[in-house]
């Protein structure tokens, strides 16, 4: 199937999936559109054609591909009938009546998911992408920051926003990871986050931490005269979520971080409406949705609805990381953050794990933009000259990159990133 085209009146939105069934596909199509509008598996007392007419879901496209001897996944029903392979996969392309749903984020999700992952007609389903009419996109929440504004926070007009991870992720005091921020700060780096898994620990209270962080980011910019944008791990229950970012912003701050799955649509969009910080999205877990060709999500689809929610940066991973993705999936993660939805509403997407500044160049051609936040923890702090060093082997890597210039000729009157290439480039064979 080809590019999804929305009917031009804005009344309908469409969905992408992959299925895999012993059954005809079409036949599928159908249960599938019917089970996530109007329908069951008879029809009922009420669903009169001219209901279907307004509520039911249309498939729109079919596109039948291989066949396979096996099911991906074990199916009960399938057992019951006495249903057998093989296994055919296809395409399938579903369009729903906007007034299904409404500005409704957790109904929006549960229509485009939903009960489909059990249905006992497949043995495979995946939701691959997501499309809104502009004008229904713009009903929802959306960044209050996004790219411009993060800029503007971090005081980074241009160029890629380069940061790092705390590390150890858990079990520094607050006036430790203060300490280490300082440093973090004085090496040149514009952006650092908590990890996902430090958020408001008993050896280091988040009200503490925050207190303590920001004193010492407040500092080196009157020092300095240069902001560094801390996005502090928030993550929590939704009353919770409020007061710390209301303590971040309290104290200077201009970003907080939210661990997506676990808060969940509705408290995300929530916490947007509720503070102007910057709201990075990060999506620990979304390998639980992902990492099964034949079940759970896309990031397309993951993407388009987190955007929905308000948020202003979603991780994507990284180029030749310590993860499972390949480079062609996270590139592809990446173009998608960075696409318009409805107007200016693209967000920052955020490169991580196992990058340094040998990775720069292939995520630049790969994207061809520079609204990104790269965040490298070892290719920082393990640089054999220290952490400043590390900090302008990756400046260094950019501006050889967005000059077209090849690493190595660049790296000659670039004494830093000289060193890492020697040091990072022997650790990685």
């Amino acid at each position: 199937m080809g590019p999804a085209q929305l009917p031009a009146d804005g009344s309908r939105f469409i969905a992408d999936y992959l299925i895999e069934t012993p059954l005809e596909p079409a036949r599928v199509a159908e249960v599938m559109a019917g089970e996530q509008s109007c329908g069951t598996f008879v029809r009922v007392e009420g669903e009169t054609d001219q209901l279907r007419e307004r509520a039911r879901a249309v498939v729109v496209g079919i596109e039948e591909l291989e066949q396979v001897a096996a099911p991906s996944l074990p199916n009960a029903w399938q057992q019951r009938q006495k249903i057998g392979g093989p296994y055919r996969r296809a395409r399938i392309r579903i369009s729903f009546p906007v007034e299904n749903v409404g500005p409704n984020l957790p109904t929006l999700a549960a229509t485009v998911a939903g009960n489909l992952f059990d249905l006992g007609e497949v043995t495979g389903l995946r939701l691959l992408d997501v499309k809104l009419p502009a004008a229904y996109r713009r009903q929802f929440d959306l960044p209050r920051q996004a790219i411009a504004g993060t800029r503007k926070l971090a005081g980074v007009p241009a160029a890629p926003l380069l940061g790092t991870i705390i590390k150890p992720n858990v079990g520094l005091s607050a006036d430790e990871t203060a300490d280490l921020v300082g440093r973090l700060c004085e090496a040149g780096v514009d952006f650092i986050k908590d990890d996902e898994v430090c958020a408001n620990p008993s050896h280091a209270p988040l009200k503490q931490r925050v207190q303590a962080v920001m004193r010492r980011v407040r500092a080196y910019q009157d020092k300095s005269g240069r902001r560094v944008m801390v996005a502090f791990n928030i993550t929590d229950d939704l009353d919770a979520m409020r007061r710390h970012a209301e303590l971040v912003e309290q104290e200077g701050g201009s970003c907080v971080m939210v661990g997506l799955n676990w808060c969940g649509f509705s408290a995300v969009q929530s916490l947007r409406r509720s503070t102007a910080l910057a709201l990075h999205g990060h999506r620990n877990g979304f390998g639980m949705m992902s990492r099964e060709p034949l079940l759970g999500m896309s990031f397309a689809a993951y993407q388009a609805m987190w955007r929905l929610a308000g948020v202003d940066h979603l991780h994507v991973h990284g180029l030749n990381g310590k993860f499972s993705e390949f480079n062609d999936e996270v590139v592809e993660a990446a173009r998608a953050v960075l696409t318009p939805m409805a107007g200016d509403d693209a967000v920052m997407p955020v490169f991580s794990n196992g990058q340094w500044a040998g990775t720069v160049r292939p995520t630049f051609d790969a994207i061809n933009s520079s609204d990104v936040i790269f965040l490298s923890g070892g290719g920082i702090l393990a640089h054999p000259d220290g952490a400043g060093a590390g900090v302008a082997s990756l400046r260094q890597a950019w501006d050889a990159a967005r000059a077209g210039i090849a690493l190595e000729d660049y790296a000659k009157d670039a004494p830093e990133l000289q060193r890492a290439i020697a040091f990072y480039g022997n650790k990685l064979k």
